[in-house]
């Protein structure tokens, strides 16, 4: 049995509208192109046809995994507003306090996380620093140079 994947509702919606799309839009595209390929001719030396059957193993993995991770999903419920512990799901406002820098971020799992957008994975040091903490709790991040934040607000 494949491991659970941990992951948001809105996360499993993502990842279903990606399925569908590469699905029911793409899979026909790579499909079409390879018989305006094949229709070429000698198929040895057509360039088309080569380009063509990698994008279209290309998206066959992707399905693949997609369909892995949906079928495996466990999908975590979002704390409710106002929630006083840190979740998956959370939204929280922390302060950096040696830079005295504050950002947000929503914790995620794993296979949504995406740092640049402010999703950051309950595994992450970040995230797995604030999971199960309080507003007002300081907290180390064990990365490479640990520093201190405190949690300003769990939304």
């Amino acid at each position: 049995m494949e491991e659970r994947i941990q992951i948001t509702q809105e996360g499993y919606n993502e990842l279903k509208k990606e399925y569908d799309h590469l699905v029911h839009v793409e899979r026909p595209e790579v499909i079409a192109e390879l018989a305006a390929a094949r229709a070429q001719g000698d198929l040895s030396e057509n360039a088309d046809y080569d380009v063509a059957r990698d994008k279209q193993a290309k998206l066959e993995a992707r399905i693949r995994d997609l369909d892995v991770m949906i079928q495996n999903a466990e999908i975590v419920q979002t704390p409710r507003k106002g929630a006083r512990v840190v979740r998956m799901g959370s939204v929280i406002t922390v302060t950096d306090l040696l830079r005295n820098i504050e950002s947000t971020y929503t914790i995620v799992g794993t296979y949504e996380s995406d740092p640049l957008a402010g999703k950051i994975s309950n595994t992450a040091p970040l995230g797995a620093a604030v999971m199960d903490h309080k507003a007002g709790d300081i907290v180390t991040v064990n990365a490479a140079k640990p520093y201190q934040l405190r949690i300003d607000k769990i939304a």
